[in-house]
């Protein structure tokens, strides 16, 4: 069995126990990771000690920034950071841009917090806007999205970019500015196609049974700067380091503060900080890794599969049918897309589709820097979520749309947004190359 066919068969098997058997993720990617593994010629015999193998480098890569991420985002949400966050940003661009505030909130509390808890946490909000301007409520509503929804798969340290990046060899402080840029390009065409479908569809607000606003009083909230802190100190960090590294070496003291993983435990520091003002820190840790724990073993898993998978061969069979260039990053973004359309989660399709494409890029030469092929894959885990996607149902059931409504929104905005990235990203990578 040749190198494409053993990886089709792990595929099939992703798709097929997340599909139809309703295991969950991890043991979805493990048992992929088996069987790839199993049928892979001279692996037969040490095919698990691979596969554990590839896992526990997983977990070495990114264990450790997902659990302080983690932290980071139920800190802020304990803490009233997030709150103090939106009320800033809708306080400085008054009520006619408040679409707009919702857009920038929701893209800068998804760096560290997962999509599902940004929509819960600004829905209220939201909704208390258009409950008096009812007919933006529908541009609002998706501002939210498209601004969550695109940090959650460019911009470390969520992580289906965090993996990405490790199996692509690309450094976090490349990663975050190319994926900020990237994402303030692909918000804007995302907020763009609300507009047209607040003025086409005439979806406007609806009362139903909605989690109730848990708001502080706003003398309790932390300052916006304390706020911004604990997400912005690690992408400067890293950012700086990796900006000063490429003009020499690094002074002692910026070395170390620089590394990803004490960067993210300063910003984690400054987010207990904040917490400890409201809650016992012991339980917000507890809360924040009982998530991110399971996370970090999904994403392992998905480590590992990538590593069975590069064992196969399969870089040199699709160097030969795909070359470099434009024709690898049509690869990662299509297949990126297929897997997310089979199985529903941006993130698995993500770590799914990177453990192909990563032997191919670590094989060739690209042409351009990986960093655009990264970009690629987080493009391609936007387009076409539907019922089997566990955001859609949230957004349908919690905005009181119907499903065809949520197929002509929020499905099609994703996907807008999806495929302009991506051209974005192809024209970047013939422009700048960065090789």
């Amino acid at each position: 069995m040749g190198a494409i066919e053993i990886c089709l068969c792990g595929l099939i098997v992703v798709v097929g126990s997340l599909l139809f058997f309703r295991l969950h993720a991890f043991l979805g990617l493990l048992l992929a990771t088996f069987v790839v593994a199993v049928l892979t010629p001279g692996l037969e015999d040490g095919a698990m000690n691979r596969v554990a193998a590839g896992f526990g480098e997983g977990c070495r890569k990114v264990g450790i920034l997902i659990a302080l991420a983690a932290i980071i985002g139920q800190c802020l949400l304990i803490s009233g950071a997030a709150e103090r966050i939106v009320r800033s940003l809708l306080s400085l661009l008054g009520v006619k841009r408040a679409p707009i505030a919702f857009l920038g909130s929701g893209f800068v509390l998804g760096i560290p917090v997962f999509f599902d808890t940004v929509f819960y946490l600004l829905l209220p909000l939201v909704r208390a806007f258009s409950k008096s301007n009812p007919k933006v409520y529908l541009l609002a509503l998706l501002a939210v999205v498209a601004g969550a929804s695109m940090a959650h798969s460019l911009v470390p340290p969520t992580p289906g970019p965090l993996l990405v990046a490790a199996r692509l060899n690309v450094g976090l402080g490349v990663l975050i500015p190319a994926g900020l840029l990237l994402g303030l390009v692909t918000i804007s065409v995302g907020y763009r196609y609300a507009l047209w479908a607040n003025d086409h569809f005439g979806i406007t607000y609806r009362e139903l049974e909605t989690p109730e606003v848990t708001s502080m009083n706003p003398q309790e909230l932390p300052g916006l700067t304390w706020s911004l802190l604990p997400i912005l100190l690690p992408l400067l960090l890293i950012s700086t380091g990796t900006f000063i590294r490429m003009q020499g070496p690094l002074p002692e003291w910026l070395a170390v503060l620089s590394d990803k993983n004490l960067a993210m435990a300063c910003g984690a520091g400054l987010a207990l900080f904040l917490a400890a003002r409201v809650c016992e820190v012991k339980t917000v840790v507890q809360e924040a890794l009982s998530t991110g724990g399971v996370i970090i073993l999904i994403t392992a898993a998905g480590a590992a599969l990538g590593s069975a998978l590069q064992e196969t061969g399969i870089g040199d069979e699709l160097s030969g049918k795909f070359g470099t260039g434009g024709g690898v990053l049509l690869l990662a973004f299509g297949l990126t897309a297929l897997v997310r359309f089979a199985q529903g989660s941006a993130t698995v399709a993500m770590i799914t589709s990177v453990g192909m494409v990563a032997p191919l890029a670590l094989s060739t030469d690209l042409g351009f820097h990986p960093v655009y092929l990264a970009l690629a894959i987080g493009c391609g885990s936007k387009p076409l979520p539907w019922m089997n996607d566990s955001g859609f149902w949230v957004v349908a059931k919690m905005s009181g749309m119907n499903e065809k409504e949520t197929l002509k929104t929020f499905s099609a905005m994703l996907s807008v947004m999806g495929v302009a990235g991506f051209l974005v990203v192809w024209l970047a990578s013939l422009i700048i190359p960065m090789a």
